[in-house]
This record gives structure tokens, C-alpha cells and sequence, in this order.
């Protein structure tokens, strides 16, 4: 099969299309990411400076304990909501990715599947013998991407599940550290 300069061209418009997709999304996960550190470091500085104001009010030990005490929680719970919120992005860039690539792989198939149909039509004969051996061979890759697809997928989540047990985990650590005090 000869591609005609029409199907170069669309093919080619076709990939320029995926390359700005993936490009805009890459942009705009860095613009949320961008926003959160911005978000973080306006979040810390005033922190900072309200710390700072508590400790100089202090007047003896008993006072600075509580104030430490008081400063951990909050400083513990937006550090787990900082990296939920990184792993969020990260998750759906990723995410995303994966969906463009499995639509990519789609359109590969369907495009080399068209080609060995009309291989096999025009071939010699005996051809269809050697057509029949490459569409196995494609299935089999695909199956064996689907289930390693299948595979990451699950491992993401169980990922995902130990993250937030995790950060939940040092949450209730924190809570009851200062309650000590």
C-alpha cells in the first residue's frame, strides 16, 4: 500500500494535533503546579511571620510549649495537603497521557490492520499464510499492552490507597502529639 500525499498529510496534521494536545496539557499542569507553589509560599511566609509574633509574645517555658505545640498541627496538615495536591496533578497528567497514548496505539492498530487487510487482498498468493502470522503477532502485543495497562493501573491506585493512609496516618500522629501539650 502507497500512501498518496493526501493520507502523508493527514497523517502528519493528525500528529500535530496529538503533539499540541499533549502540549497544552503539559502547560497547564505546570500552571496548576505553578499556582500551588505560589499558594505554598504565600501560605508559609505568613505562617512565618504569625509564628514569629507567637514566640515573641512568650514570657516563660510553659507559654513556649504550647506556642511550638500550636505551630506543628497546622505546618503538618497543609505539608500532606501540599503533597496530595502535587500527586493530584501529577495523577491526572498522567492520567491524561495514558489517554492519549491507548488513542494513539487505537489508531495504530486500526491503520496497520487496514494496511495487512489490504496486503492480504493484494498480495500473491500464500500471502494470507504470512498476513495471518503479523495480525496474531499484533493481537498478542496488544493483549500483552492491555494487561500490562490493566497492571499499572491497579498499581496506581493501590498507590494512591497508601498515600492517603499514609498522610492520614501522620495527620492523627500530629493531632495527638500536640494534644500532649
Amino acid at each position: 500500500m502507497v500512501a498518496t500525499p493526501e493520507q502523508l498529510a493527514a497523517a502528519t496534521k493528525a500528529n500535530v494535533e496529538v503533539l499540541l494536545d499533549l502540549a497544552n496539557t503539559a502547560l497547564a499542569n505546570v500552571e496548576k503546579l505553578a499556582a500551588l507553589n505560589l499558594g505554598a509560599a504565600r501560605s508559609s511566609l505568613d505562617d512565618s511571620v504569625a509564628n514569629a509574633r507567637s514566640l515573641l509574645a512568650v514570657r516563660d517555658v510553659k507559654d513556649l510549649t504550647a506556642v511550638q505545640a500550636q505551630m506543628a498541627r497546622p505546618s503538618v496538615e497543609k505539608a500532606v495537603a501540599y503533597s496530595r495536591s502535587v500527586y493530584e496533578i501529577a495523577s491526572g497528567t498522567q492520567a491524561e497521557l495514558a489517554r492519549v497514548a491507548e488513542q494513539q496505539l487505537a489508531e495504530l492498530n486500526r491503520t496497520v490492520g487496514a494496511a495487512l487487510d489490504e496486503a492480504a487482498r493484494t498480495g500473491p498468493a500464500g500471502s494470507d499464510v504470512a498476513v495471518g502470522a503479523v495480525k496474531s503477532a499484533l493481537s498478542a502485543a496488544n493483549q500483552t499492552l492491555e494487561t500490562m495497562s490493566t497492571t499499572v493501573r491497579q498499581m496506581a491506585e493501590m498507590a494512591e490507597q497508601n498515600i492517603k493512609a499514609a498522610t492520614d496516618a501522620s495527620v492523627r500522629a500530629t493531632a495527638n502529639f500536640t494534644k500532649g501539650f
